[in-house]
């Protein structure tokens, strides 16, 4: 019997990173794409500039985090302030219990890693801190295929 390899190996040196979701995020894709598709998971390095802001927002998916280096500041829907840095795990649940918000005190690197390989399911929805109303931007909203006019008629 032959057994044809599905192994997946890259260097993230030699990915090309992408704008992220907040202004001083960029990502690279690790696997979970198209160049290097996963049944199952989307994994990323993410990089954030120091005194990046990422909002109160949560998704519809499990999200986990693992800090490679830097420092911030997590905050749960309640406010409730994580020191993250090097070494610190970030777990958080579908749903706006789970909502999460950074503060990036020095440059921030992390794995992200993601429930699914579905764009609609990626999404990021911000919360009102006042209100706790979610949103999210019909630009992203498109982006990730969660809109159509289809059936207008």
């Amino acid at each position: 019997m032959e057994v044809k390899s599905t192994l997946m190996v890259c260097n993230q040196s030699e990915l090309k990173a992408q704008t992220g979701v907040t202004a001083g995020q960029t990502l690279k894709a690790l696997v979970g794409n198209a160049e290097r598709p996963t049944d199952r998971i989307r994994v990323a390095l993410a990089t954030y500039q120091p005194n990046t802001v990422e909002d109160l927002h949560w998704h519809p998916i499990e999200a986990f985090y693992y800090v490679i280096s830097g420092h911030a500041i997590v905050r749960d829907v309640k406010g409730k302030e994580y020191e993250a840095g090097p070494g610190t795990a970030i777990y958080a649940p579908p749903g706006i219990a789970g909502a999460h918000e950074w503060e990036v005190k020095e440059g921030l690197q992390l794995l992200s890693v993601r429930a699914t390989t579905e764009s609609v399911r990626k999404l990021q929805f911000t919360v009102d801190k006042e209100t706790m109303r979610s949103y999210v931007d019909l630009d992203e909203l498109a982006r990730r295929g969660g809109v159509s006019f289809k059936s207008l008629y």
